[in-house]
């Protein structure tokens, strides 16, 4: 396979793993890591910016939650998106730097949306905790901590 196909496949197993159906980018990653055939630091990116694009879409989502929000493909679940918003009214825009984690971490950025949360604070914020879950898991694997 192709360095432009393994890149492409991973940012799309991201961005999917932050969007509509389950999807498990940290394994793909690790695998990648492991098989040593492409930098480390490009798979990381790949992944990182697959994955805050997926969340950009939960953000876009969520500015029009009432109109999806009982759709099935819609990410997160009311229950979900209620906690979150419960998150988000709590610790503000700063939430945001738990997007990383499962599950909620969907749910974080659909609120996001909902509750207008400006592009760039989002867009800056969530790539941050995207980005550092992606360097903390490929640290681990390479065996640096």
């Amino acid at each position: 396979m192709g360095d432009l196909a393994v890149y492409a496949g991973l940012f799309s197993v991201a961005f999917i793993a932050a969007t509509i159906l389950p999807a498990q980018s940290e394994a793909a990653l690790v695998g990648l890591i492991v098989a040593d055939a492409q930098p480390v630091m490009l798979l990381i990116a790949a992944a990182s910016l697959g994955n805050t694009l997926g969340a950009v879409v939960n953000w876009a989502l969520g500015r029009g939650v009432e109109r999806f929000s009982d759709r099935r493909w819609f990410p997160v679940g009311r229950t979900q998106l209620d906690r979150a918003t419960g998150w988000y009214h709590r610790w503000g825009r700063w939430s945001l730097l738990l997007s990383w984690a499962p599950i909620f971490g969907d749910a974080l950025t659909v609120a996001a949306g909902v509750l207008r949360e400006p592009f760039w604070s989002f867009f800056v914020l969530v790539a941050i905790a995207k980005t550092g879950r992606y360097l903390v898991l490929a640290a681990a694997t390479l065996g640096l901590l």
